[in-house]
């Protein structure tokens, strides 16, 4: 049965001598002023958009936008606590029967499980409950012609501008991040649905590369994915990155929700995010003897003989993005 993931399944610059120590934003409150926006965007954005994205067309996607989501769970007389409710009984057991969307099902298969604390299921349910999201152009036809109210005829959205520059660093490096992860994680995901977990391994072993590199060049950024148990050796994290990988994996740990690490030189800036993995990433990522069928192990072996990236469960740290850019 095809799946689709919240997530992302990829996993993978530098040190300065210059460079001050990181600014770890979050442990402290944040000024009023930067309070502006819900805690559950940020995460939606971060959690979500890898295939919610309202971004990508009709025809392009992986699951239905977020905006989607909201109009199939939220009727007349929905409380905010009820909603909330529905959002967190889906995510810990996301099972056809349970289901509401039952178009999106039959499209793209029912999502895996993922591993979210209550607390960020919350906020994202709530921040989808109080505010208007953004929904794709395509979005009203498609509903029309649902219900037999229009002709439903195709539109194509347009992307929105990568106008980042004036973002602080910490927003600036995520966007990027997200944005590579989302163009990474839709290929991927298409491949998985489409023709199967192999087909997704070579697309991984030729394709991730450059389409990352087309990252860096949109966004003029070294965009980059590293890991402590590198499945291609060009992705091996040096021993700074190193430390921040330990710094991700004491959060899962503590059951905290990740914030970037942030490290800034006189002429540019450092940024560190986890790439967690979910139950999609274990059919190349999880114990061979229980989690990799056999074909797909012996495909592993034959393009990446030095391979480390195996035995991971679901929800630890895979790697980290590593990007540098201009301040």
């Amino acid at each position: 049965m095809k799946q689709l993931t919240l997530l992302i399944v990829i996993a993978f610059v530098f040190s300065c001598k210059d460079s001050k120590e990181p600014s770890y934003s979050n442990k402290k409150a944040v000024s009023s002023t930067k309070m502006q926006e819900h805690a559950g965007k940020k995460l939606m954005e971060t959690n979500c958009y890898v295939c919610h994205n309202p971004t990508a067309t009709e025809d392009n996607r992986i699951a239905p936008p977020m905006n989607a989501v909201k109009k199939h769970y939220i009727g007349d007389n929905t409380t905010k606590e009820a909603f909330v409710k529905s959002m967190q009984d889906w995510i810990e057991n996301p099972i056809k029967e349970n289901a509401k969307m039952h178009g999106a099902v039959k499209r793209f298969g029912v999502m895996p499980k993922q591993v979210f604390s209550e607390e960020t299921v919350q906020l994202i349910s709530e921040y989808l409950f109080e505010n208007e999201i953004e929904k794709p152009t395509w979005l009203e036809e498609h509903y029309n012609k649902e219900r037999g109210n229009g002709k439903g005829k195709e539109m194509q959205n347009h992307q929105q501008g990568n106008n980042f520059n004036k973002l602080p660093y910490k927003e600036r490096g995520l966007k990027y991040a997200l944005s590579t992860k989302a163009v990474l994680g839709k290929n991927l995901m298409g491949k998985i649905q489409k023709e199967g977990t192999l087909a997704a391994l070579k697309f991984c072993n030729v394709k991730a590369y450059p389409l990352s590199d087309s990252m860096s060049v949109v966004h003029k950024a070294v965009i980059k994915r590293v890991s402590d148990k590198p499945r291609n050796d060009k992705n091996a994290a040096n021993i700074k990155e190193n430390e921040y990988i330990a710094i991700f994996k004491e959060d899962i740990k503590s059951k905290k929700e990740s914030e970037p690490i942030v490290v800034e030189t006189t002429e540019n800036v450092k940024f560190y995010y986890p790439i967690k993995t979910n139950s999609m990433c274990l059919q190349c990522h999880g114990k061979p003897a229980s989690d990799i069928k056999i074909n797909t192990l012996a495909q592993i072996n034959k393009l990446y003989p030095s391979d480390l990236a195996t035995g991971y469960s679901e929800n630890q740290v895979r790697g980290i993005w590593s990007i540098t850019f201009n301040k």
